[in-house]
């Protein structure tokens, strides 16, 4: 399985390599103390993951390293977001537009305000706090209203917010930790060692969290009674970019995004849910005990999802570039792989699942 790896790896870094020079993100990093030079190598090629896809020429501010977490946790981040209009948001959008997975996403974007399904609020016609979705599109704040990281914002070619978040050094974008109590492999050009986890791959992850990948879905599903609440549709209930692509069958029917907690499907559509992308996990209480910022957990789909096993090589798949270029990034034209070097990757991934797996990090996007 070792030479398969390193078959996919060294086929993208000829296509890479032959690309041709284009503007793109640049990720500066500040350690925290104790983290070594070969995690600081780590955190350096996952940002090259990325610039290497992304041709957005903006600058993302970072601080990583190391700390002791749950025994169950591989790693977390945190990033820096602020509240937008919708309307604001929906323009640097249509502005944005570089690909036709763009216009697609804009044209089905609604103009002003957007209606959802939604559950467990206080002000739940079927009872406060009940589980039954209900439209909500009343043009209250929550239906006009967007959070979204910096990192998407500079993307966008909007106003940011300079702020400290917890752990930082200095102002920045986000904060992203691994736990040191776990064997990591700094090194996928030989495959991922049997009792080790893909550490270039799980920074990767984190990162592209701090890209945009979140869900305001994880705040209703953990401020629900019995943990929290009942709130109103219009406190602490705001969507994410990304959660403007959010549907299920029936909020598909009703022409509005789904912003439920609970464990009915939902996935991915860039044309109002007509066409079924990859499907999302669905909330850690009240869906399918992962996180909504993922993609589902056990179906292969990209490197968002949210677990990890010892021997998994972790790779950016075509349902990751999709999501990031329906939020506002733009991407460099790179063929696919090939039918053979796809196949290596997926068996890897796929023998790798019959180990124990562990979650990427708790309740922090």
């Amino acid at each position: 399985m070792k030479i398969l790896a390193a078959a996919t790896i060294f086929a993208l870094g000829n296509l890479l390599a032959n690309a041709p020079a284009q503007a793109a993100p640049i990720f500066n990093f500040q350690f925290t103390p104790g983290t070594t030079l070969q995690a600081q190598q780590g955190f350096i090629e996952a940002g090259a993951r990325w610039s290497a896809l992304l041709t957005d020429n903006i600058a993302v501010n970072l601080t990583v390293g190391f700390g002791a977490l749950g025994g169950g946790i591989l790693g977390q981040a945190a990033s820096t977001q602020d509240f937008h209009s919708y309307a604001s948001f929906r323009s640097a959008l249509e502005a944005d537009r570089s690909s036709a997975l763009d216009n697609t996403a804009v044209a089905h974007l609604p103009r002003t305000s957007f209606g959802m399904l939604i559950n467990r609020t206080a002000n739940n016609p079927n009872g406060a706090a009940s589980a039954t979705p209900y439209l909500d599109n009343n043009g209250s704040d929550n239906n006009s209203t967007v959070f979204i990281t910096n990192a998407e914002a500079k993307a966008l070619g909007m106003a940011v917010v300079e702020d400290t978040l917890p752990g930082c050094i200095g102002n920045c974008d986000g904060f992203i930790q691994f736990n040191s109590n776990l064997s990591f492999d700094f090194d996928s050009r030989n495959g991922i060692g049997a009792t080790q986890y893909d550490f270039v791959g799980m920074a990767a992850h984190e990162i592209g969290h701090t890209l945009g990948f979140i869900s305001g879905v994880d705040v209703l599903d953990f401020n629900s009674p019995p943990n929290n609440g009942p709130f109103y549709d219009n406190e602490f209930t705001y969507v994410s970019g990304l959660d403007m692509f959010r549907y299920s069958a029936q909020s598909s029917a009703s022409g509005v995004i789904d912003w439920t907690a609970d464990a009915r499907a939902k996935y991915f559509s860039v044309d109002g849910g007509a066409t079924l992308g990859a499907e999302f996990s669905t909330g850690t209480n009240f869906g399918d005990e992962r996180q909504a910022s993922h993609w589902k957990d056990l179906m292969m789909l990209g490197l968002m999802d949210p677990t990890a096993a010892q021997g998994e090589l972790l790779l950016i798949t075509r349902n990751d570039r999709m999501a990031m270029d329906a939020i506002g990034y733009n991407l460099a034209p790179i063929p696919e792989p090939s039918q053979a070097a796809m196949y290596g990757a997926g068996l890897l991934m796929a023998l790798a699942w019959a180990g124990g797996r562990k979650y990427f990090h708790g309740n922090i996007n």
